[in-house]
Parts: C-alpha cells; sequence; structure tokens
C-alpha cells in the first residue's frame, strides 16, 4: 500500500487530573526524522513518545507537539522566592529614597521582576502519566496515517495511470524495435545505389549479413525485458505492505538505465521519440515517489 509522507493530526483526550492535546505534522524525509515539543516537565515521557512513532512511521521528518496539563492539586503548587523578593523589594526603598519618592512600594511592582512566584516541581510517576499520553498519541497517529493512506491512494492511481501509459509506449518501441533489421537492410541498398548509381549488381546475402550485424548491434531485446520486469515490479510494490518509498525510488533508477540504453541504441527516429516520451513519464514519477513513505 502507498503511504503519503505529508499529513496532519490534532487530538485531545481528558482524563482526570490530566488534559493530554497532540498535533502532528508529517513531512518528505529520506529517513524517518521526529521533532518533539514536550511540556516542561514531562520530559522522562521522550524516549518512550519517540519509539511509539517510530512502531508507526516509517520513514519521514515528524513534527509532534505534546502537551500536558496536570489539574490535581499536585499539580498545581507554587511557592514564594521571599529571598528574590525581599531582595528586590529593599533596592526599590533605597531607589524610592535616593530621588526622594514618598511613594510606597505595593506588591505588584515586586512581582513585576518576575521569578518571586514559581511552581513546584511535583514528582512525577512516568507510568501513571504515559497511560494517560499513549491513547492520545495512538489516535494522534492513527488520524495521521489514515491522512497519510488518503494522500497515498491518490499517488498510486496516479502511478497506476503513467504505468500503464509506459507499458503502451514500451508495446511500441518492441514493435519498432523488430523493423529495425529490414530498415538496415534499406538503408544499405540505398546507399550503395546511390554510390554506384545502379552500376553494381546488389548481393542481397551480404546486404542481409551486414545489416542483421548492424541490427545484433542495436538490439534492444534484453532491455526490453527488464523493462517489462521492473513495471510488474512496481505494481507489486504499491500493493505491499511494506513501506515503498526506497524500494520504489532505486527501482526507477532501474528504469532510467534501461531506457538510457535503449536510446543510445535504436536506429529509428519513431522509436527515439517514444523513448523521450517514456523519459518524461518517468521524471513525473521521480517528482511522486519523493512523497511516498
Amino acid at each position: 500500500m502507498i503511504k503519503s509522507m505529508t499529513a496532519y493530526a490534532r487530538t485531545e483526550h481528558q482524563c482526570a487530573p490530566f488534559t493530554i492535546r497532540v498535533e502532528v505534522r508529517s513531512y518528505n524525509s529520506r529517513h524517518l526524522d521526529v521533532a518533539l515539543k514536550l511540556t516542561h516537565g514531562y520530559e522522562m515521557l521522550e524516549e518512550r513518545i519517540k519509539t511509539f512513532i517510530a512502531d508507526s512511521v516509517a520513514r519521514g521528518r515528524i513534527e509532534i507537539r505534546v502537551h500536558i496539563q496536570d489539574d490535581s492539586e499536585a499539580g498545581n503548587q507554587f511557592e514564594a522566592n521571599l529571598p528574590r523578593a525581599r531582595a528586590y523589594h529593599e533596592t526599590l526603598v533605597a531607589l524610592n529614597k535616593a530621588l526622594g519618592i514618598a511613594e510606597p512600594i505595593r506588591l505588584e511592582m515586586v512581582l513585576a521582576s518576575g521569578g518571586i512566584i514559581q511552581a513546584v516541581e511535583a514528582e512525577k510517576d512516568a507510568d501513571q502519566v504515559w497511560r494517560q499520553v499513549q491513547p492520545c498519541l495512538q489516535t494522534a497517529l492513527s488520524d495521521l496515517n489514515t491522512m497519510r493512506c488518503t494522500e497515498g491512494a491518490n499517488l498510486a492511481q496516479d502511478f497506476a495511470m503513467r504505468l500503464d501509459a509506459i507499458e503502451a509506449m514500451l508495446e511500441q518501441i518492441s514493435d519498432q524495435a523488430a523493423q529495425v533489421p529490414d530498415l538496415y537492410r534499406q538503408r544499405l541498398v540505398e546507399r550503395i545505389e546511390a554510390l554506384t548509381h545502379g552500376m553494381v549488381e546488389i548481393d542481397q546475402a551480404r546486404i542481409a549479413q551486414e545489416a542483421a550485424l548492424l541490427a545484433d548491434r542495436s538490439d534492444i531485446s534484453e532491455e526490453i525485458v527488464r523493462a517489462r520486469s521492473h513495471i510488474k515490479q512496481f505494481k507489486a510494490l504499491m500493493d505491499d505492505d511494506r513501506p515503498a518509498g526506497r524500494p520504489l525510488n532505486f527501482l526507477l533508477q532501474e528504469f532510467n538505465r534501461e531506457f538510457n540504453t535503449m536510446g543510445s541504441k535504436c536506429g529509428k527516429a519513431t522509436m527515439a521519440h517514444t523513448i523521450v516520451a517514456v523519459k518524461s513519464e518517468l521524471e513525473k514519477l521521480r517528482e511522486q515517489i519523493q512523497n511516498v513513505e
């Protein structure tokens, strides 16, 4: 099954005392590349989350935000940094005195310095938090994969259409290649007649022999057989459940190699034009395959 590497998903789960929000985007990448942003204080879950993603996604850049909100009493405790508050208050008092200002120092002026009220880092049970995060993460990745499969199905339709066009053109090339020996024979006869002005009797056996030698040098039957095999492999990979992006990219390189060889051997202009048309389709396939997982 073809999967696209481009998708987006967002989900939220509430299970007291936690509210979990997961937002995930995926993009093209040669390898699996996970960029995780996690709520401060829950860094102990980072490896679990990345491992969980790796079990669900084979390739692509995954940008994921996991927000964990603890609404329990233990998760909402604060303390005052009294030494900092006193030091800042004393500085404000000294400044008022130096400037001759009689206005009293208010609490909000002290709090404005920042760092006075701080959250208390309560000890967290990693297993307990993970039990809440995992279902939300699972839903988000499932939605992501659904979108990747939908986009992949669209890509597969495009691939099938182009493969059919390539297959049809390959048959044209095969038919045209079968005409090459007669074409070489005709060219030899015409050239000899032009050089001798019809004054020399043409040895048909020798002409046939020379035409056969020229045709053998430009024989592309092996390349045609391999190209047909590549088409079958391409279709099989599209139907396989395993990630297909890398093997398809490799197979496309082999495709290009076969048609490049055909182009260097072909002896007919019409065949050359067909090969150019095939290579154009292969280039379009190459561009699309970069988005396949």
